[in-house]
């Protein structure tokens, strides 16, 4: 039976494998861009609202209020116009600006959390302020709060089952990024229940404070915890084997590099994710099947981390980044050489 709603086309996102010549290990990256909002994030967006509907906080009509820096608002949104309801988007400036342009094209009604806050520093407690104000006051609105949310780890036991059904040889190791905390917590606890020998790697953006470090601004949108913030009540440290930092340098400029080896365009905060692998794998520390998200697309980013004059007056540029990838994923061959060959065959 075809799909009736693009909510239904949620899920069996493909899977992509990246060889890392001279290791024990290959990275393979499960494409939860291609989910129907462009992130995985839709998968526990709609698993929250349905929730919400099944034990009658939301009713049909009801309106439903997130703060979000775009990725959960756009599935949101889309969950939203499958049930009947109204969906209020809390935002700052942080967020990207297409991603709100996303939302609002869905329907959304999109409000500015404000303050003076600086141009790398996410707004995320006057975002979650604002919304838990609203949505006492709207008559049959409900405040998501995806951060304490049980609904927002369960959304992802779909995604372990494809996994584990795509991967028929065996996980290895999965990296993924902590934000709320509800993907790693989703996905990590159901594939340690299928394999309770997977090593998890938490990745944050430097700067945020979920693994016990002081906290600072920071660019990387949609992950991690800025300071301030209290750590979500989804995550579960229990099921995280390392937590490690990622800057803001090392993640957009994994995201620019392999945009152009790869021709595939991710999100920042896989960028950081894709990094953080990559550089285990090299030190040994990573090895067999080793798992990670594209938890969305860099068309989101275009204006921001694809952009090279956005990036260079935020000094995020760093050659040395693209140096380094290109020793981890091209071996022993430097890329001179692989240039030098490519230049050769075509002048033959």
């Amino acid at each position: 039976m075809l799909p009736t709603t693009v909510t239904q086309l949620i899920g069996q996102t493909p899977v992509m494998s990246i060889e890392v010549p001279d290791q024990d290990a290959r990275l393979v990256l499960k494409l939860e861009k291609n989910n129907p909002g462009g992130s995985m994030k839709d998968r526990m967006a709609r698993s929250m609202v349905v929730a919400a509907l099944e034990d009658g906080r939301l009713t049909p009509g009801g309106t439903i209020i997130e703060s979000s820096s775009g990725n959960t608002g756009t599935g949101l949104a889309l969950a939203a116009l499958e049930f009947g309801l109204q969906f209020i988007a809390i935002v700052d400036h942080h967020a990207a600006p297409d991603k709100i342009r996303t939302m609002r094209s869905l329907g959304a009604e999109i409000r500015y959390a404000e303050g003076d806050f600086a141009e790398d520093e996410v707004a995320i407690v006057e975002r979650q302020r604002i919304a838990e104000h609203l949505a006492a006051q709207l008559p049959g609105a409900v405040f998501m709060n995806q951060w304490d949310n049980p609904a927002n780890p369960k959304g992802y036991a779909g995604l372990v089952e494809e996994l584990v059904a795509q991967l028929s040889d065996g996980i290895d190791a999965f990296v993924a990024c902590v934000g709320t905390g509800g993907s790693i917590t989703g996905v990590a606890q159901g594939l340690k229940r299928h394999n309770p020998t997977i090593r998890t790697l938490g990745v944050e953006p430097a700067g945020s404070i979920v693994f016990g470090t002081a906290g600072h601004p920071y660019y990387q949108s949609g992950t991690g915890t800025p300071a301030g913030k209290d750590i979500g009540k989804v995550l579960d440290y229990g099921c995280i084997d390392e937590g490690v930092q990622v800057t803001d340098v090392q993640a957009f400029e994994t995201a620019r590099y392999f945009a152009r080896r790869k021709g595939l365009l991710v999100g920042g905060s896989t960028g950081g994710a894709i990094y953080k692998a990559m550089e285990f794998i090299a030190a040994g520390k990573l090895t067999g099947t080793v798992v990670t998200m594209v938890a969305d697309g860099g068309e989101k980013y275009l204006s921001t981390i694809f952009d090279d004059e956005w990036m260079a007056q935020r000094h995020l540029l760093d050659p040395g980044i693209t140096a380094q990838l290109d020793g981890w994923l091209f071996g022993t061959r430097s890329r001179h050489e692989i240039d030098r060959a490519r230049s050769s065959t075509m002048l033959t």
